[in-house]
């Protein structure tokens, strides 16, 4: 699918979003699948390309279907064992081959990712989005701030290290994890950086990105892509800890996508696509941002900090501090 707006050389960005399912719980053949889309997006002359969020090896669509509030429940912990076996360990070079893609076709990749951070013991989960430059360099992992609602039966509460911005073309990306994009504060920290095209990464609903898309759109008079996944009963490989129990309380889609593009005016881009696996490619013009930041630009002109400012902890949060010194030191 392609949406182009003109642009000229200067102030044009080819983006896409791969709206794809993972292969469920399986961290190689998933990579294996994203790379394949990294390519596809740079043959269509993509220079950023956006997957969902938790996209390797997948959104813990169990908890909710499974009981997974009671307390010491065997089944529980057999699903988190395997969850974790299938978590990404960056430091391990797991998303090398994602590195490598971006590098070879000159490539920018924002990538959902469940963490198994070794900096925390290694055996909590964080939901992470890791930015790859085109250059194949990982330049900034955001763990989420505060998991939603059932997410907290999993996953670990993220820090500040990753509310960064990169520079791409004309545009400062940005990018949170779902339910953040709801966090004002999270938004203004990234605005205050410079952001002008943001990414927000979900599971998959058009529930979620057929209103807060164009809101964050116009409030930041930035471009706003919405990269969703998508997750189908079929989806599922045979193997899946449960399966049987999952799909029983499971229906068509457990993620139905809802990617979709909005400009900094709060108009549509590229409207909510559902219910497809589906390369959405457009190009963005940065002169629509500078033209809409002229009645509005909310860390600037528009900004009082005389008034009110904001502090960001963007330490990395850990449990131990090492002085390992010696007489000899």
């Amino acid at each position: 699918m392609d949406n182009a707006n003109p642009a000229n050389t200067s102030d044009g960005l080819k983006v896409g979003i791969a709206q794809i399912a993972p292969v469920w719980l399986n961290r190689e053949q998933t990579i294996v699948k994203v790379v394949s889309h990294v390519i596809q997006a740079a043959e269509q002359e993509c220079q950023l390309v956006a997957f969902g969020e938790a996209l390797v090896p997948g959104y813990p669509f169990w908890i909710e279907r499974t009981d997974s509030a009671r307390f010491n429940s065997p089944v529980q912990k057999e699903l988190h064992a395997h969850y974790l076996s299938q978590a990404i360990q960056i430091e391990a070079g797991d998303l090398q081959p994602i590195c490598d893609a971006a590098s070879e076709h000159q490539i920018a990749v924002v990538v959902g990712c469940i963490e198994r951070a070794p900096d925390r013991g290694g055996h909590s989960l964080y939901c992470s989005l890791v930015y790859v430059d085109q250059q194949g360099i990982i330049q900034s992992v955001h763990r989420k701030l505060m998991p939603t609602y059932e997410e907290r039966l999993t996953w670990a509460i993220g820090d500040g290290h990753g509310l960064r911005v990169h520079s791409l073309g004309p545009f400062t990306v940005g990018a949170l994890n779902c339910w953040e994009n709801w966090m004002p504060l999270a938004r203004a920290s990234l605005q205050a950086l410079g952001e002008d095209l943001h990414i927000a990464a979900w599971p998959g609903s058009i529930r979620n990105t057929e209103d807060i898309t164009r809101f964050v759109a116009k409030e930041g008079r930035s471009f706003v892509m919405s990269a969703s996944a998508l997750m189908r009963k079929e989806d599922f490989p045979a193997e899946t800890p449960h399966l049987e129990r999952i799909l029983e309380n499971s229906s068509g889609f457990l993620a139905d996508g809802g990617s979709c593009i909005a400009g900094p005016d709060g108009e549509w881009i590229v409207e909510p696509v559902v219910e497809e696996e589906s390369l959405i490619v457009a190009t963005l013009n940065h002169s629509l941002v500078r033209a809409e930041r002229q009645n509005f630009d909310p860390a600037g002109h528009y900004a009082r900090p005389d008034v009110i400012r904001l502090h960001v902890n963007r330490e990395r949060q850990g449990v131990l501090t090492l002085d390992d010194h010696t007489e000899s030191d």
